[in-house]
């Protein structure tokens, strides 16, 4: 059934293009934003750590699409929704009927909202669950600081509606404002104007004044202390790692700068990053204003700093100009690692990007031979009853960034980046499509070069799957010497410790990993152990290529270090890989399985989640 539907998919995609209206609707949301949209949400909500769960309102302002609709539609997902009142001009407040439907298991319940006229503002109090999808709620054993509760949201794709009643797509952009009571120890922050000079006092407010969508909502209340890194930018952590981790993102304001000499004056005004406890699902998360940032990525050389790249990136691509739904997401994803490689070339040179471009590329590749064909799309059809975080892949952002880079070696960088730049400044503060970016590239650039491209490349990389014939490679000095020792020592003519590492950072050491056989014999893994001491790093980059290589191959000293490695991260990225190595076999899905209990509460729902799916298909596939 599965691959049947997967065909089906790709025949749609690979029909004519679909109008923009169709690539425009939004098929993972309840709200009607032609009829009505919101422009602007007042938030004042109560943090009750003991509970588990924010309370207070929602003060939604509409902007009103249709004269004659009287009805408001809302995405909520376990929301408790006491009342609802509504409010025009100097008027009092008037109760509205509402009505919550029942609860579907991905786009939670639809609210719906009825009036007799439209009003202007529309109030919603309520209160979360303690379940909510959108937040992470850490005991002070579960922190860096151990002292003090922690609490943070991910809102995308979808989880917005798990602690704000919200038109949750993409293609709402709205300002807010918001007053947040804490315990006063604590420090609450938002993807708003933060300060880095507040003092705790339990009760704080934040203006955001640029327009946003819901999946840029962000909170955060903790044991959280400020470091400046430049006038615009510094790092929020506890304040056990705030010293290290505004001395490994240093480069900050270096990349701002680079990426405004590339594609226009940052338009956010500050540029901060906080700093997460490991259990935060993703590498980073670009809310405006305030990247959230996972600790993985601090290993003391800077070698994985290109995340921060990424998240600035979306600076301009995502949260300037967004994707409309998120079969669209390639102009976000894509669009932001074209940018991110540009910048890490800027600051830390050629051969850094181009060795970040070729382990880019190795993953994706490898993807490819699992996803089916409509998952290898980059204009992807739509969607329906799908969760948008399971659809992703890394073809969005490998074969995005490829597309451009093949953009780019087409027409030059002469012509390219000021056709970048203007595509920014055209859609700022927008929601677009793919047919909005294929109009614009059609007008702005190929008609400036119009020989550079054949419409059959446009279309294979755009609308078909797989990478096409006329992607560019890229070939890096430093991973080919790699490549060399590596064959040196799998064939015994060099033993692991004379291997020149001393230079190595964390993108030579990925690459010697991804280039080894799928398993080894116990005394190559033994050697390279004691040459290297893979097992119980601290570098999550290094622990998600070897602790799946130990497994597979039988190298069962590694399972201690493997559990806690589990129990300590919950960044997606890193453990998903380690999970499915042992999901393969009925012992080492039972051991996950045991581990998973101990590390289920320190994990994010989102990941939760992940691993619960993994360990059902993999019980099912164990048992056929």
């Amino acid at each position: 059934m599965r691959q049947l539907l997967a065909t089906a998919f790709l025949a749609a995609s690979l029909a004519a293009a679909p109008v923009s209206a169709e690539r425009r609707s939004d098929e993972h949301s309840y709200a009607e934003p032609d009829k009505v949209r919101i422009a602007d949400i007042g938030l004042n909500l109560r943090i009750d750590f003991e509970q588990r769960v924010l309370r207070g309102r929602a003060d939604l302002r509409l902007d009103w699409q249709d004269p004659k609709h009287r009805q408001l539609v809302l995405d909520t997902r376990d929301l408790n929704i006491e009342r609802v009142l509504g409010k025009s001009g100097d008027g009092g407040w008037r109760r509205l009927d509402f009505e919550l439907a029942e609860a579907d298991p991905v786009f939670g319940s639809k609210l719906t909202i009825r009036m007799a006229r439209q009003y202007e503002l529309v109030r919603v109090r309520y209160r979360t669950s303690p379940e909510a999808s959108g937040l992470q709620w850490l005991t002070p054993e579960m922190t860096a600081g151990k002292q003090h509760p922690f609490m943070f949201s991910q809102s995308q794709a979808i989880h917005a509606r798990s602690w704000v009643p919200l038109q949750d797509t993409p293609s709402v952009r709205f300002t807010y404002s918001a007053r947040i009571s804490t315990p006063p120890q604590l420090m609450a922050l938002m993807s708003a104007d933060n300060d880095p000079n507040a003092a705790r006092t339990g009760d704080y407010v934040f203006r955001m004044p640029q327009p946003i969508p819901s999946y840029l909502l962000a909170i955060a209340a903790g044991d959280l202390v400020f470091r400046p890194i430049s006038a615009r930018a510094g790092v929020w952590a506890e304040p056990v790692m705030v010293e290290a981790a505004a001395d490994e993102f240093a480069d900050t304001e270096r990349m701002i700068q680079v990426a405004e000499s590339l594609y226009g004056p940052y338009r956010w005004e500050r540029y901060d990053l906080l700093i997460l406890p490991p259990s935060f699902p993703f590498g980073g998360m670009e809310n405006p204003r305030l990247s959230f940032i996972t600790p993985t990525v601090i290993v003391g050389d800077r070698s994985l700093t290109g995340l921060i790249a990424h998240e600035l990136a979306h600076s301009w691509s995502g949260n300037l100009v967004t994707n409309a739904s998120w079969k669209d997401i390639w102009l976000n994803e894509g669009f932001t690692t074209y940018v991110e490689n540009r910048i890490v070339e800027a600051v830390y040179g050629v051969e850094r990007a181009r060795m970040e471009r070729v382990i880019r590329r190795t993953g994706l590749l490898a993807e490819l031979q699992r996803l089916e064909p409509a998952q290898q799309l980059l204009v992807l059809a739509p969607m329906p009853g799908e969760d948008p975080d399971e659809a992703l892949s890394s073809v969005p952002y490998a074969k995005g960034a490829w597309f451009l880079e093949f953009l780019e070696q087409r027409f030059g960088r002469e012509l390219f980046d000021p056709f970048l730049r203007g595509w920014f400044d055209a859609h700022a503060f927008r929601s677009v499509t793919s047919d909005d970016f294929i109009a614009y590239l059609r007008e702005h650039l190929i008609k400036k070069k119009p020989r550079a491209v054949t419409e059959a490349e446009l279309q294979a990389w755009l609308h078909q799957p797989g990478v096409p014939e006329s992607a560019p490679d890229t070939v890096s000095e430093r991973f080919a010497a790699i490549d060399r020792a590596r064959a040196r020592w799998l064939e015994g003519r060099l033993a692991a410790r004379e291997i020149a590492t001393g230079d190595w950072s964390s993108l030579e050491w990925v690459h010697f990993l991804e280039g080894l056989p799928e398993t080894l014999p116990a005394n190559q893994l033994i050697e390279l152990d004691e040459a290297f001491r893979f097992t119980n790093t601290a570098n999550g980059e290094i622990a998600m290529r070897w602790y799946p290589l130990t497994v597979r191959s039988g190298y069962f000293e590694a399972r201690p270090a493997i559990a806690a490695f589990l129990k300590k991260i919950g960044r997606r990225k890193l453990i998903m890989p380690i999970y499915e190595a042992l999901a393969q076999s009925p012992e080492g899905l039972e051991f996950a399985r045991q581990v998973f209990a101990e590390a289920r509460p320190g994990y994010h729902p989102i990941t939760t989640g992940a691993v619960e799916a993994l360990f059902a298909r993999a019980a099912q596939a164990l048992s056929e």
